[in-house]
Formats: C-alpha cells, structure tokens, sequence
C-alpha cells in the first residue's frame, strides 16, 4: 500500500534542506567582504576576500563524500535516518559559521573554525540531496512525482529570491560597518531558523524504503548504471552551470554592467521567482507530457535565447531590461534543471536510488557549482567582452542537451 500523500508542512519540511543550502550560498556571496574583514582581516581587502572564498569553497570538496555516506545511508537504514542527520549537521554547521566569533577575538582559531564548520556543512548537503529527492518521488503518487521531486529545484530559488530579499534589506538599514559587525550573522540565523521546525516534522515523516524494495525492482547491469551515471552528470553539470551562472546575475549586473546596488538585488530577486516558477512548470508539464520534452525544449529555448538576452542587457542599460532578460532565461534555466533532477532520478534502481543521486549532484556541484562564478569572472577578465558568460552557459547547455537526448522517457504514464 503506498504512503499518504503528505500535508505542506510535511513537503516543505523535505525541501528545506535544499532551500537552505542555497540560501546560505547566496547569503555568503552577498557578504563575502564583510565576511572577510570578520575573519581575515589586513590591508589588502582582495586578499581578505580571496581567503573568504577560499574558505566558502573547501566546503564543495566534502560534498561527494557526504553523498557516498549519507547516501549509502539512506540506501540501507532508510531515507528518514539519512534526512534526519543531514539537516541537523546542516543546520549546527550553519549556526556555527554564524556564531564563530571575530578573529580579533580569538585569533586564528576563528578562521579555522569557520572552515572545520565549511567543511561539515558541505558533507551535510552532499548527502541531503540524493535521500530526500527519493523521498519525494517514492512518497509520490505515480502521476505526480514530476512535481513532487521539482519541489526540489523550486524551494533552492525560492531561497535565492529570500536571500534577495533579505540582503536588499539588511543592506538598507544598517550601516556598512553593522553589516560587517552583525549583519551577516543575522542573515545566516535567519535561513538556519527553519532548522528545529522542519526537523521535528520530519521526525514524523513515513519510511518509504521498505515500500520500494517489495515493488518490482529495476535492476540493472554495471555498464548501464555507468552509463547512467555519465549521462546524469553530463545533465547535472548543465544544470548547474545555468543555475550559478543566474545567482551570478547580482555581481554581473553591479561589477560588469555598473548598474546600482539595488539594481543587481533586485535581478536576484527576479532570477529566483523566474527559476521556481520554470522548475515547477517542468513538474506539472512532464507529469502529463514526459521528461524528455521539458527537459530538451527548455534547453532548445536556452540555446535560442540565452546570447541574445545577454547581447541586449549589455546594451540597453536599464532596469526592465535586465530584469527581463534575467528573468526568461532564469525561467527555463528552472525548467531544464527540474527535467533533468526528475528524469535521472527516476531512472535509477530504487535500491542504490539516493547514494547515486547524491554522489552524481555532489560531483556536479563540486566540479560546476563551485567553478562557474570563478571561470565566468575570468572569462569576462581574459576576453574583455561581457558576453564571455552567455557563451559558457551556451556550452554547458548543448552539453547537457545531448546527454537529454540520449536518455530514455522515465515518466510512469509514458512508459505504459
């Protein structure tokens, strides 16, 4: 008998961890300054801030191993067990990070707490993903798993539409150096505050695992998992590249492009309401219509789009436009990575389900996500041309388009 479909504060309880994550990403990019200067103070601010992202990046090098754990985990204890200690040592890192005094304190054991708590944080969220994203599409009912696992993608642009929002604000009434004395530590407090009330509702959530190992199993010879595995990640690193390529919007539009401040929170803000709206459109859309048709027509449409809108916001420059441009191509840069999470997840044996997963979306966020800023910055610095990142996300896309191509239809509905 499959589970009762779950109340909102159940979903949302799943998805939280997602959410957090990027939360906490965006909200230490906004404040990697006044980060720095808590942590690694000097002179030379660039060096500070060099160290700060330093410090943010060694937390994508525990991701893969989180994923083999926590997922290994949710494999054989249960999908629960794994969810239940993946938030909460996300959350106690987040708190941590957050609480870890100044280096004027405490001296150099500041910025090395604030990496011990990097490193933990990145292990957690390694091996969020792959347990919950089974969670959601075993808790599913067989028409419904496409939006029930794009929730995934939905709440990590929610929260980036949050941290928005919450880094517009905190930068408007305080002052910089508030920002730099407590600001930061706020905004992480507020993403780490869902933590105690998404735990004590998943600690009442359904085990899904018993259910899916006495259904016919897909099993599956080494070579196809393999295969599997390469063609999800080809999808996954797509996906990633366009995702952080959006959340890069912020700093393309104030360093780049020279719009204000509050100009380049607000393409944020319109990049995160843009991406979730795209990421649940792909749910509902491939729940009747299939994953291959979402996932490829988004990308053809990122294929059609993405140069243009790029060549347009450089030009024109003021507010509609960037917000128009930021926003469609965050729109199907949502869809895309939805088709994709919901197609790779469904393709995988039930049995090693939330391990693969997790271990394929570390090694895409840890080899993509933790690069693409970094490369998109350089590529604009060694071309001189503010184009360079329509050109990489427009490679990342016909990467991903052909792994899309080359996989087999995975909804329920179109497989009967």
């Amino acid at each position: 008998m499959p589970p009762k479909p779950l109340s909102l504060p159940q979903l949302g309880a799943v998805v939280a961890g997602n959410a957090l994550e990027f939360y906490d990403f965006l909200t230490f990019s906004f404040f990697a300054v006044q980060i720095g200067q808590v942590f690694f103070p000097g002179k030379d601010t660039t060096s500070s801030l060099l160290f700060t992202l330093a410090t943010f990046g060694v937390g994508f090098a525990t991701r893969p191993l989180g994923g083999v754990v926590i997922g290994t985990l949710g494999d054989t204890w249960g999908r629960k067990p794994a969810m239940l200690f993946s938030f909460g040592l996300m959350g106690a890192s987040v708190v941590g990070l957050a609480l870890t005094p100044s280096f004027a304190r405490i001296g150099w054991y500041a910025p090395l707490m604030a990496v011990l708590f990097r490193l933990l944080q990145g292990f957690a969220l390694g091996g969020e993903v792959g347990p919950t994203t089974a969670f959601l599409l075993e808790v599913a009912p067989p028409d419904r798993r496409g939006f029930y696992v794009s929730l995934q993608n939905a709440t990590q642009y929610l929260a980036t539409l949050c941290a928005g929002l919450v880094g517009l604000i905190l930068a408007s009434i305080l002052s910089p150096q508030q920002l730099t004395d407590f600001g930061w530590r706020i905004a992480l407090l507020i993403g780490a505050a869902v933590v105690p009330f998404a735990l004590a509702i998943r600690r009442r959530l359904p085990e899904t695992l018993h259910d899916v190992r006495v259904r016919p199993g897909k099993g599956g010879r080494l070579g196809g998992l393999l295969w599997l595995g390469v063609l999800g990640l080809c999808m996954l690193a797509s996906a990633t590249i366009g995702t952080y390529t959006m959340n890069y919007m912020t700093t393309f539009a104030n360093h780049t492009l020279g719009f204000p401040a509050g100009w380049a929170f607000a393409a944020t803000i319109a990049v995160g309401a843009a991406a979730m709206s795209g990421a649940l459109l792909a749910g509902l859309i491939s729940d009747k219509v299939g994953r291959k048709p979402v996932m490829i027509g988004a990308s053809l449409a990122q294929l059609g789009l993405v140069v243009p809108c790029f060549t347009i916001m450089v030009h024109y420059h003021s507010l509609s436009v960037l917000l128009a441009g930021t926003g469609l191509m965050a729109l199907f840069v949502g869809m895309c990575a939805a088709g994709a999470v919901i197609s790779l997840t469904e393709s995988l044996p039930v049995n090693l389900r939330a391990g693969s997963l997790g271990i394929i979306y570390a090694l895409s966020i840890a080899s993509f996500g933790g690069t693409a800023q970094f490369i998109v910055t350089w590529l604009i610095d060694v071309t001189g041309s503010p184009l360079a990142p329509a050109w990489y996300l427009t490679g990342a896309v016909l990467l991903g388009l052909i792994a899309m191509l080359m996989m087999r239809e995975s909804a329920p509905l179109k497989r009967r």
